[in-house]
């Protein structure tokens, strides 16, 4: 039986392998990565240590194997992580001249960070990441966990909340879609989905 709950500090490695564990379109990426802390790094760590307040993780009797995290203003996190995450990372991993692997496009991000398009925070001014192992999914999890993500964000001001997936992800566009995101950008692969929250606080 999985249970929901709010993420503690010590959740902060299982976050790092759950993002590893899923982070091929849905799908274990370790064999992928010299380095298995990277992917984490940037999809992950940052939320643990800066959006902890509206995190969520789902928990069996095997441990923590899924979480939902995001920020309610995209923007105040974007500013933190380039003031204080992204610095840090910086002198351990350098920017590689050639990007050939996917190591060097994760360090490469660590050296050019994605910044939401204004317009985007504005309207959908929260962000969400949702992962679940496979042993978890199929059981309505991702949504409870949404419900919750959702319920918090909008607590704490939140109108609306976006998130970008790849397309070869097409259980999690699915899902997505199905709760109610529609797109509002692409770019190549990877499509900008928006929801605005209208919650009941």
């Amino acid at each position: 039986m999985a249970a929901i709950r709010p993420y503690r500090a010590d959740d902060l490695e299982a976050l790092y392998a759950i993002c590893l564990k899923t982070g091929d379109a849905g799908e274990d990426a370790g064999a992928l990565y010299r380095d298995p802390k990277l992917l984490g790094h940037i999809y992950a760590g940052p939320y643990g240590r800066f959006a902890a307040e509206s995190a969520l993780v789902a928990e069996d009797d095997e441990g923590v194997g899924g979480y939902i995290v995001g920020p309610a203003d995209t923007l105040a996190f974007e500013e933190k992580l380039d003031s204080v995450w992204w610095p840090a990372l910086r002198s351990r991993y350098p920017d590689p001249a050639i990007v050939e692997t996917p190591d060097d496009r994760m360090c490469r991000r660590i050296h050019r960070p994605w910044h939401t398009p204004v317009k985007i925070a504005r309207e959908f001014p929260a962000h969400l990441h949702v992962n679940l192992l496979p042993r978890l999914r199929g059981r309505g999890l991702a949504k409870s966990m949404m419900d919750g993500w959702c319920a918090k964000v909008a607590a704490m001001g939140a109108k609306g909340a976006h998130l970008a997936v790849g397309m070869r992800n097409a259980r999690a566009v699915r899902f997505y879609l199905a709760y109610g995101f529609r797109e509002i950008a692409r770019e190549g692969e990877v499509s900008t989905l928006g929801l605005p929250i209208q919650w009941e606080i």
